[in-house]
C-alpha cells in the first residue's frame, strides 16, 4: 500500500508530533488533570485545526474576506463541539481583498522579482512598465520639491539598501571579528545617512510615500528586511492611488544598485487589489457556562487577525489553535466547570489591540468578574515564562496550579514575580489596565522576531507541534484549576514593582480607547 509523504511525516511525528506522550510524573491523582493530559497529548487536534486555519482559510487581515471566513469557521467548529459561540461586532474597518502580484525586472535583463503589495495598497489596473529611480540626497526640502516632478510615471525606491542580506549569525560564524564589526558599523552609518536623506525631504518615513504618490509616481518600492534569509516584514501601505510594493532584501538591493549606478532599471508590475468599503469587524466568543459561579470568568485569549504577506502561522495562528484546542479538551472532560470558561478570538490586534480593548470596554461585567485571563501570542514555542503583571498575590495561585500539573510541562516554566504590568504589546494588556488579572503565556522564540513575526515566511511549516500540544494542554489545565479554585485571584498591588528595563518604579497603565473605525486609526 502506498503512503503519501505527508502521512509518513504525520505518522513519524515530524509534523504533527502524533506519537503517544506518557506523563511520567503526575503530582496529584486528580482525574481531570489526567484526562486533560490524555486528550491533549494523545488525541491532539492541533494539526487539523492549524492546517485548515493556515492553509485553507489563509491570511486573516482585519476587515478582509479571509478574516470573516475565519470567524465563521471558528463559530461552526465550536458549535460542532457543543460549545455555544458567536461573532460579536466591535466596529468597522476598511475592507480590502488581495489579488495577484507579479513584479518583473525587464531592463537591463529579465528576472522575476520576489515581492508583494503591502496590505491596503491599490492595484495597478493592468500591467504597468516603468523606470526605477532612487530617492537622491537633498540639501533641504526646497531641493526635494524642485526634484519631485521627476518621479512622475516612475517607481521610487524609498528604503535603505542593505549592505548584505546574510543574517548576522552567519557573519559571526564565518567572518573575522574585525570584518563583522566593520559590517555592523557600516550598517549603522548607512541607516543614519538614509534617515538624514528622508529628513531632508521634510517628510517622515511614514508620510513620504503619500507625497510621492501625489507627485504622480507609478508606485513605491520598499524593503523591510528582518535580518534573515529571504525574509521581509509585511505591514500596511499608506498609499491609496498607486501600489506600494515590498521587495526581498536581495531584489531590492539589485534594483537600488542598478538605479544608483545609472544603469536604467525598468520593471513590469501587475498587481490586483479591491477595496470593499467599510466592513463590520468582529471578535469570536465561545463559552462553557459555569455551574456554581457563572458570573466569574476564566478567559482564554488570542488574536485571530494576521498580516497577509503569509498565513499568520505563528502570529497568531498557534495562539488561536492553542485556545481552540484547550476549549475542545475542556468541553470533553469538564462540561460543567464551577466558573464560566470563555474564549476570545480578537480581531484588530495588529492595528492596536482594538478588538480586545473594545470587548473589555463593552463587557465591564466580565472584567469585574475575571478570575484569570490566559493569553498567548508570541510564536510556536513551548511556554516558558508567565509574568504576574504586578499582581503581587497572583504568584501564590500560580504556584498551587502549577504544582498540580505534570512536570513534563512545568519544568520549562518560570514565573516572573511580581512582574511589571503590560501597557501594550498584545491582548492581555487590554484587561490588565483595568486592574483585572490577565497573564501572557510567553513562549520560546524559535527565531520569531527574525523569521516569522510579521513576515512573508510565517507559514504552516514553521509550527512545532510538540510544543503546540504542550501549550494547549497546559492552557486547558490552567483554565480548569483557575475555574475550580475556591479563592478569587487577588488583584492587590501592595507596591508597584521596579521595571527592570528602566530601574524605576512601574506605573499602572491607562486603558486606551479602542479605535473602532479605520477612518479614525492613526495607523491607516
Amino acid at each position: 500500500m502506498k503512503r503519501s509523504l505527508l502521512s509518513i511525516f504525520v505518522g513519524a511525528g515530524l509534523l504533527a508530533a502524533g506519537s503517544p506522550a506518557a506523563a511520567q510524573t503526575f503530582p496529584t491523582d486528580d482525574p481531570i488533570i489526567k484526562q486533560i493530559w490524555e486528550e491533549g497529548m494523545n488525541n491532539s487536534q492541533t494539526y487539523p485545526l492549524a492546517q485548515v486555519l493556515m492553509d485553507s482559510i489563509g491570511p486573516r487581515l482585519t476587515g478582509s474576506p479571509g478574516q470573516q471566513a475565519a470567524h465563521d469557521w471558528a463559530v461552526a467548529k465550536y458549535e460542532s463541539w457543543g460549545i455555544p459561540a458567536r461573532n460579536e461586532q466591535w466596529g468597522t474597518w476598511l475592507g480590502w481583498r488581495r489579488g495577484i502580484t507579479h513584479i518583473d525586472l525587464k531592463e537591463p535583463w529579465v528576472r522575476t522579482l520576489e515581492g508583494t503589495m503591502l496590505a491596503w495598497s491599490p492595484g495597478t489596473n493592468g500591467p504597468v512598465e516603468a523606470d526605477v529611480v532612487v530617492l537622491p540626497e537633498f540639501e533641504d526640502e526646497a531641493a526635494f520639491r524642485a526634484w519631485l516632478p521627476q518621479v512622475r510615471g516612475k517607481f521610487v525606491l524609498v528604503s535603505v539598501p542593505q549592505i548584505t542580506c546574510r543574517p548576522d549569525a552567519t557573519w559571526q560564524e564565518f567572518a573575522t571579528q574585525e570584518s563583522f564589526e566593520k559590517l555592523q558599523a557600516d550598517r549603522r552609518a548607512a541607516q543614519r545617512a538614509w534617515s538624514q536623506r528622508i529628513a531632508a525631504t521634510g517628510s517622515t518615513v511614514r508620510d513620504l510615500p503619500v507625497v510621492l504618490e501625489e507627485a504622480g509616481a507609478a508606485g513605491i518600492l520598499t524593503s523591510y528586511w528582518s535580518e534573515g534569509y529571504g525574509v521581509s516584514k509585511i505591514f500596511n501601505a499608506r498609499t491609496r492611488k498607486v501600489p506600494t510594493l515590498d521587495l526581498s532584501c536581495e531584489d531590492y538591493g539589485l534594483l537600488f544598485r542598478l538605479a544608483d549606478n545609472d544603469q536604467s532599471p525598468k520593471i513590469r508590475v501587475e498587481a490586483e487589489a479591491e477595496y470593499l468599503g467599510d466592513q463590520p469587524v468582529f471578535n469570536t466568543i465561545a463559552e462553557i457556562r459555569g455551574t456554581e459561579k457563572p458570573d466569574e470568568y476564566v478567559v482564554l485569549s488570542a488574536h485571530f487577525d494576521s498580516w497577509d504577506g503569509a498565513t499568520g502561522a505563528t502570529d497568531n495562528g498557534t495562539g488561536t489553535v492553542t485556545m481552540m484546542e484547550a476549549m475542545r479538551i475542556l468541553k470533553k472532560v469538564l462540561p460543567n466547570p464551577k466558573r464560566t470558561i470563555l474564549v476570545g478570538h480578537w480581531s484588530g490586534e495588529e492595528q492596536g489591540l482594538n478588538g480586545s480593548r473594545a470587548f473589555a470596554q463593552d463587557h465591564p461585567e466580565i472584567v469585574e468578574g475575571l478570575q484569570a485571563l490566559f493569553n498567548q501570542d508570541n510564536g510556536t514555542g513551548r511556554i516558558v515564562n508567565i509574568s504576574m503583571q504586578g499582581f503581587t498575590e497572583a504568584g501564590a495561585h500560580f504556584g498551587r496550579w502549577l504544582s498540580q500539573i505534570p512536570t513534563e510541562i512545568t519544568q520549562h516554566i518560570e514565573l516572573s514575580l511580581p512582574g511589571v504590568p503590560s501597557s501594550g504589546g498584545t491582548d492581555h494588556a487590554s484587561f490588565v489596565c483595568y486592574g483585572a488579572p490577565a497573564f501572557n503565556l510567553s513562549a520560546l522564540h524559535w527565531e520569531y522576531r527574525i523569521y516569522t513575526w510579521h513576515t512573508n515566511r510565517d507559514t504552516f511549516d514553521k509550527i512545532v507541534f510538540d510544543d503546540l500540544k504542550n501549550n494547549a494542554t497546559l492552557t486547558a489545565m490552567l483554565a480548569y484549576l483557575a475555574s475550580e479554585d475556591p479563592e478569587r485571584v487577588s488583584t492587590v498591588q501592595r507596591d508597584m514593582p521596579i521595571n527592570p528595563r528602566t530601574g524605576t518604579k512601574a506605573s499602572w497603565p491607562n486603558c486606551p480607547e479602542p479605535v473602532r473605525s479605520s477612518a479614525d486609526s492613526p495607523r491607516m
